[in-house]
């Protein structure tokens, strides 16, 4: 029962500590905070007007406000609107021409009729069934007496005054709209009141007759028209005065009422169960679209402590972004430097997906016009590309792309102005002013990240290329040690570094941290430095290692990776620089002393495995570029005369012996990325190995230097066979404990 409970203890435990259990609490609680944060703005402050729009308090303004009166300048925006008249333009297909020809086929028509051999009644019943009117009337009968009895001269010039008629309401324009609201009108408009009433009236139904409409609306040049003089319609606007009633008790509240509590810092919003909802599924929406990609993309960052460092910086702009007053410009938000922070510390595809849907929830849940989203939607993809590029050795270069995202943040500013104004509405000192507020956040959003960056890495203990940079400052505590301690060592470092770096930038892989892994690499053997033969070659010693065994040898040789991990826990080294430290040798064989114990103790007796370093194998191209280039400095520095032929073929035997152990097997490098770096090996060693004339000045003090350093030597020798015998105490120790 008791080791049941044990086993469920220790399963519980394991749980709670588990990667996956960690996210989905820090998913469960960026959750919660964020929803209530965005919610606070509603629900939390406090409101001055009821469920009915009643207000609560008396509200006296404080200080002068200025609102816009929205229905007021709606109903002037639509009686303006009323007053555009419809755009015309001519209706297509040779209308006119038609109309013409057919006034000339009735007139014809009735020349006809009139030379017909019937009698009166009979030509005014042919005339009236020409004008097609089935009920008659006696207008329609004056018209048709006319045109049958007048004489030749008066039916000629009331031919010709029909034509001009209808030549007249063509050249105006007639729209079918104005037909049928009052299709006399139109024509008798024209007509000569001179006339007697019967040539008027038979004109009229002959030009009516043949009317049609040759205009039509443009309804697109119209609805220009409509749009241009809307927005020429100015603002109306409602002033309140310090110390004016701007709401009482009891009384309905108004928007225009509300626009100015707004100004005067007072919450006049509401936030229901159902809105409070709506912001839950917003902001889960949000972090599931943040999770799925992650997963699916960029699954390292879903490793402690990404996760809870996007939580944090999502909280804390959310937090900026509810305290700040409704009365002030968001301009205030530092977008950018979000952007910012999250590409330097994850990568740059993250840090746009994450911007967007930070700034989605903000814009969405807090309200935020166009203009602002559209501003800080481009101001944070600029400040992605530019702090993705920067020099990390130069500090101010983040500022710098701070600089860069301000003028992109002003013009777009500029942009939307423009676009939201016309000229006789236009502004300049509003222009100016927000244009300086969006260079001025791009400006602080550089300085804030730059700022903060060092608290970030130390409490997340994540490390960037800004902190590879100072780690890379040769007066860091253990470089110092490095150097004064184990100079050969120190040395070494140097000459890798060189090679990693150069290597590394070949092939896309992180230049800085191959570099910087290299100078700590070897931190281990700081404990032991003069087991190592670059050391005891600089202090002139003999090898101690010579009144070893060869286990007890490896033993010691073996023991720097662990060593150096000790060391930087110890000076507080970012973790990754621990992986290169213990990764940098893998399981290679230990060739030296392997060899020395076959001849020693026969092939019988020993094992390959008890030669091999204990360390994992590298598990970047970072590391194992440095694992390569740790053994091709120290085998090329070993050779007497080192020719270029000579160091080429050590280069690729080096390789290919790793390549063979199976030490890269866990590492992504490629051949094509194996042939490269070996390239650069070659080419970087040929610089570093050339020969020097040897002066009589560096052989005079060379001797100096012996004499100096016999006393020294004398010493070290004293310390060493002390260490020797501490290590075969320790040796005897431990094989006695094995036998037992």
């Amino acid at each position: 029962m008791i080791k049941n409970i044990a086993v469920l203890a220790v399963k519980m435990r394991d749980l709670f500590y588990s990667e996956q259990f960690i996210n989905r609490l820090i998913l469960f609680f960026s959750l919660l905070i964020l929803t209530i944060l965005l919610s606070s703005r509603y629900f939390l402050f406090h409101t001055i007007i009821d469920e009915n729009d009643i207000s609560r308090i008396n509200v006296i303004a404080s200080k002068k406000v200025e609102v816009e009166d929205t229905d007021k300048t709606q109903a002037k925006k639509r009686y303006e609107s009323l007053k555009v008249k419809p755009v015309l333009r001519p209706i297509q297909d040779n209308v006119n021409i038609t109309m013409r020809a057919e006034l000339g086929e009735m007139l014809n028509r009735v020349k006809q009729i009139r030379e017909l051999d019937i009698n009166n009644s009979e030509k005014r019943k042919k005339i009236i069934d020409l004008f097609e009117i089935k009920e008659q009337n006696y207008f329609i009968n004056l018209a048709a007496d006319y045109l049958y009895m007048s004489s030749e001269d008066a039916f000629s010039r009331l031919a010709t005054n029909s034509l001009g008629v209808l030549n007249h309401v063509l050249k105006k324009g007639v729209t079918e709209a104005e037909l049928l609201e009052n299709k006399d009108e139109i024509i008798d408009k024209y007509i000569d009141n001179s006339l007697f009433k019967t040539q008027r009236i038979a004109i009229s139904f002959l030009v009516k007759k043949v009317l049609e409409p040759n205009m039509e609306e443009d309804k697109i040049a119209t609805e220009i028209a409509v749009q241009k003089v809307i927005s020429e319609v100015k603002p109306v606007m409602v002033t309140y005065e310090k110390g004016d009633m701007v709401a009482s008790v009891g009384e309905k509240v108004k928007e225009t009422q509300k626009k100015a509590l707004k100004k005067l810092g007072y919450n006049v919003n509401r936030l229901d169960v159902i809105g409070i909802t709506g912001i839950l599924s917003l902001v889960g929406l949000c972090l599931f679209t943040t999770v799925y990609y992650l997963k699916n993309f960029e699954n390292r960052f879903l490793k402690t402590p990404y996760p809870g460092l996007i939580a944090m910086l999502a909280i804390i702009i959310s937090i900026f972004t509810v305290m700040l007053p409704e009365d002030v410009s968001p301009y205030v938000v530092p977008i950018p430097a979000i952007a910012m922070l999250l590409t330097i510390f994850t990568s740059s595809r993250a840090a746009l997906l994450v911007t967007m849907l930070i700034l989605a929830m903000l814009g969405v849940s807090l309200q935020y016009s166009l203009e602002y989203i559209f501003v800080f939607m481009l101001g944070a993809i600029i400040a992605i590309f530019t702090s993705s590029s920067v020099n990390y050795y130069r500090r101010m270069d983040m500022v710098r792309a701070g600089f860069d995202v301000g003028l992109i943040q002003m013009f777009v500013v500029l942009v939307m102005f423009l676009l939201q104004n016309n000229t006789e509405n236009l502004d300049l000192g509003l222009m100016v002013m927000k244009m300086l507020m969006g260079f001025g956040n791009g400006l602080l959003s550089g300085i804030i990240a730059l700022g903060t960056l060092p608290l970030i890495e130390s409490s997340f203990k994540i490390i960037t290329p800004y902190g590879l940079a100072e780690l890379a400052d040769h007066n860091q505590a253990l470089l110092r040690r490095l150097q004064f301690e184990a100079p050969g060592t120190y040395h070494h470092s140097l000459m890798v570094s060189n090679l990693c770096e150069a290597a590394a930038e070949s092939i896309g892989a992180s230049p800085i941290m191959a570099r910087v892994a290299a100078f700590y690499h070897d931190i281990g053997k700081l404990k032991r430095p003069l087991f190592f033969i670059e050391n005891q070659s600089y202090f002139g010693i003999e090898n101690p290692h010579e009144k070893l065994n060869s286990r007890l040898s490896k033993m010691v040789i073996t023991a720097h990776p662990k060593d150096g991990v000790e060391l930087a826990k110890e000076y507080g080294l970012p973790p990754v620089i621990h992986q290169f430290i213990i990764q940098h040798h893998g399981n290679s064989l230990v060739t030296y002393f392997y060899k020395q114990a076959l001849e020693n103790e026969g092939a019988e007796n020993i094992l390959e495995e008890q030669f091999r370093y204990n360390g994992p194998k590298p598990s970047s191209k970072e590391a194992a570029i440095l694992m390569l280039a740790d053994s091709v400095e120290s085998a090329v520095r070993s050779l007497k005369t080192p020719e270029q032929e000579e160091v080429d073929e050590m280069i690729d035997k080096i390789i290919r012996e790793k390549l063979v152990d199976g030490q890269l097997s866990e590492s992504p490098m490629t051949q094509k990325d194996l042939k490269t770096v070996s390239s650069v090996f070659k080419r970087s060693l040929r610089g570093m190995q050339h020969r020097r004339v040897k002066y009589h000045e560096d052989i005079l003090e060379e001797l100096n230097k012996k004499n100096l350093n016999g006393i020294k030597q004398a010493q070290m020798q004293n310390e060493i066979e002390n260490k020797v015998i501490k290590l075969k105490e320790g040796m005897e120790i431990q094989e006695s404990k094995a036998e037992e």
